[in-house]
């Protein structure tokens, strides 16, 4: 098998919180007939665009994976590990919050099993976009309740106003909700298990309320000190300020590179990575000997665990993340 890296071709979800226009990364895609929310990248149905496993999706190309491609440490008896998306919030969502992980397998196994801890990349924001991450410390279990049968749960939430180049970290077990006018990419577990406990009473297409979850989130919420919110940007060196960490936690490692010329970069050892294009063109290749290959915006690449050292030659500035899968 020749290694090499792979694009994966994303998956448009509609949501009813979604945009009609997902420009500026996908200025193709304009007045659409109906909201998309969610792009997803590594998603279980997601295809492979090349490589060996070619037009397979990669929930069923995962599992056929050497080490080489996938890595030693990953589990390949489990979907892909990391579950990234780009959002297009035009709606607030719900207040919501996700299990972790020893609370989905106990309670959650036929959807998975799996929790999630997640975070978000603020690619866009306009004026006065904002987000809501972690229950003030000083609401108790009684008064979060109270102010979900009064339709006033966000207000027990606090507030983080957000611009371009933020980073916000939502471990499991934290209320949170989204606001519009911005564009995210989240990098999480893969799992969608998501407990609503307020919608803003909004409704199905067939006229329904949207269901809620009060009572599993109530077993899950995080009550007290808060672990998540926004993340102080740590630069790996003083030498190397256009690289920062996003995020190191047992799901995934998180890093921004901008770039804006020739830049060699060497990768966790026997560890996939997935890169996202967030800005910018060029060229990639890696120590497996391949050939140069053009990447370009909203892009997501499958590097294989055994390539050590990238090379990336941008046409234009590029900014990207870089995704170390455990």
């Amino acid at each position: 098998m020749t290694l090499r890296p792979v694009r994966l071709e994303p998956i448009f979800v509609p949501r009813i919180w979604g945009a009609r226009n997902l420009a500026p990364l996908f200025p193709e895609m304009k007045s659409l007939r109906e909201p998309i929310g969610e792009v997803w990248l590594t998603g279980n149905d997601c295809r492979l665009a090349d490589g060996p496993f070619a037009g397979e999706k990669l929930g069923d190309a995962w599992p056929c994976m050497d080490e080489e491609l996938a890595g030693k440490r990953t589990r390949r008896d489990k979907s892909f590990p990391v579950l990234v998306k780009f959002l297009f919030p035009e709606d607030r969502l719900s207040v919501q919050v996700h299990p972790d992980d020893e609370y989905a397998a106990k309670n959650e196994a036929a959807a998975g099993g799996v929790g999630k801890t997640e975070m978000w990349y603020v690619i866009a924001a306009r004026p006065g976009a904002e987000v809501r991450v972690g229950l003030q410390e000083s609401t108790t279990r009684e008064a979060f309740r109270r102010a979900i049968a009064e339709g006033n749960a966000e207000e027990h939430v606090e507030r983080i106003a957000v611009r371009a180049g933020d980073a916000i970290f939502v471990p499991a077990g934290t209320v949170h909700t989204i606001g519009p006018g911005m564009i995210l990419c989240e990098i999480q577990e893969n799992s969608d298990l998501t407990y609503r406990v307020f919608d803003y009473n909004r409704r199905t297409p067939e006229g329904k309320l949207r269901e809620l979850h009060v009572e599993k989130a109530m077993d899950v919420i995080r009550f007290g000190k808060q672990q998540g919110g926004k993340v102080a940007q740590a630069q790996d060196g003083d030498s190397s300020p256009e690289v920062a960490t996003l995020a190191d936690c047992p799901y995934f490692a998180v890093v921004k590179h901008s770039i804006s010329e020739s830049r060699h970069m060497v990768k966790p050892k026997g560890r996939l990575e997935i890169i996202v294009i967030l800005e910018g063109r060029g060229k990639l290749c890696t120590n497996l000997g391949d050939a140069r290959i053009e990447y370009a915006p909203a892009e997501a690449w499958i590097i294989p665990a055994a390539a050590r050292d990238c090379v990336y030659d941008p046409e234009e500035a590029t900014t990207l993340l870089s995704i170390a899968v455990p």
